[in-house]
Order: structure tokens, then sequence, then C-alpha cells
């Protein structure tokens, strides 16, 4: 699914956060928002999935304008901060919001163990939320965002308090999705996370300073590190907008 944003501005109590972010997302894959925390990469996501209104701009989906309660079906999504339910297990979380999402039944318990597969949370099904740790909560987070075989699937910090060995299992499943055609957008601070990724917009303040397929953002750089870019000084704060 084909995202494009044009021209947002979004602002809190007066202070602006988004500055005229303009770009394109192709559909089919692996688009990277990355920035220090209160660059605005959590507003830009929470305003592409219609879950708040911009104040200025429009964002399409897919060519449809959002917001869009259709579109909804269509997208996966995992917040920051885990939005399960504490008296439930991860199985039984898994089981609510594959029924929000009106998933079959007949399917269900197979997608389900082998999503609890992939986030290493097969054995702990049975574990309510309340009696999970921080990094099991952020692992059903993931794949309560999966359940339903979602078109775009939107990921904020999806990797945070994850060890590096499931990180890596859980970056091969995303590409393995994104060799499926599921678009997919990530935000991280994490620099060597980018080069998981196709693409990438570098946002600092409330401004894309840079946007490009990530081989290409590597080869502005001198050695190799995505995160020199923050600090070339002579790089212009804000683009044109491109539609």
């Amino acid at each position: 699914m084909k995202i494009e944003v044009c021209e947002v501005n979004k602002s809190f109590k007066q202070q602006q956060v988004l500055n005229q972010i303009s770009l394109t997302i192709e559909g089919g894959r692996i688009f990277c928002l990355l920035g220090a925390s209160g660059s605005g990469k959590t507003t830009l996501l929470r305003i592409m999935m219609g879950a708040i209104p911009a104040d200025g701009g429009s964002v399409t989906v897919g060519g449809i304008a959002v917001p869009n309660r259709q579109l909804l079906a269509e997208m996966g999504y995992m917040p920051q901060n885990e939005a399960l339910y504490e008296e439930l297990s991860a199985w039984e979380n898994l089981k609510f919001f594959a029924g929000l999402q009106r998933q079959s039944r007949k399917t269900f318990a197979a997608d389900a163990e082998a999503l609890l597969q992939i986030v290493d949370m097969a054995a702990c099904k049975n574990k309510l939320i309340r009696d999970c740790s921080g990094g099991m909560k952020k692992r059903i987070s993931l794949a309560v965002a999966l359940i339903h075989k979602p078109k775009l699937l939107v990921l904020d910090e999806p990797t945070v308090g994850v060890d590096p060995v499931l990180r890596r299992k859980i970056w091969l499943y995303l590409r393995q999705l994104r060799n499926e055609g599921t678009t997919i957008v990530v935000t991280t601070h994490v620099m060597d996370e980018v080069t998981q990724c196709d693409d990438a917009a570098l946002l600092r303040n409330g401004h894309i300073i840079a946007r490009d397929t990530v081989k290409n953002l590597i080869a502005q750089t001198p050695d190799g590190n995505i995160e020199e870019l923050f600090f070339i000084d002579n790089q212009s704060e804000a683009e044109a907008p491109l539609c």
C-alpha cells in the first residue's frame, strides 16, 4: 500500500511538532523514520493512520484519504507503549484482537501459534500480561499487530528491550513479509537498525532533513554511518514539498 504525505503540519499547545512534512512511501517496502526522541516520529505515524488529525496537509494510503475506517482493517499497529489487556493472557489478547479484526476462526489458532513462535512467546502463551516483563509485552504487541495479516504494518520502536538474537529473528520475519508485499513503516532511534530497511527519512525538530534509499543515504556519509547526516552543517532543515 503506497502512502503519500503532503505538506503535513502538526502542533500541540502552540509547539510545532511537524513542519511541512512531505514524503512518499512505496508499497512493498520497509520504510524507516529515524530520529531522536521528540523529533516527531510517533506523531507522524499516528497522522498516517488517521488516529489524530493534521493541522494542515493531507495523507493518502492506497489512494484513499485518511482517516478512513475501512482502511483500519488493512493496518497493523504496534505502539511504543503496549496496548494490551493486563488481566488476559498472551493467547487471550491475540484472540481478542483477532476478533476485532474479524479474522477467520478456522485459521486463528494456527496463525497465533506461528506468531508466538516467531516472537519467542509460545511457551508463555497462557501467562497473564500483568505478569510479563516489558520485553515480553513488546513481543506480544508485535504478534497482536500481525495477527490479521495486514497489508500495512506500522511499528513504533518495535525492538526496544528485545535481545539481539530475537531482534535478528524479528527482522528476518519483517523482510519476509516485505517480500510477500506488505508495506512496513518502522520508527527507531537505533542507527544500526536502519540498514535492515529499504528506504529512510531522517527527522530533526519536526523537519525531514534527508530521505532516500538506505543505500544512497549511507553513500552520502564519509564512514557509512547514517547518524553523520544529522550533523552535516549545511544540511537544509526542510525540503520543498513533493506534491
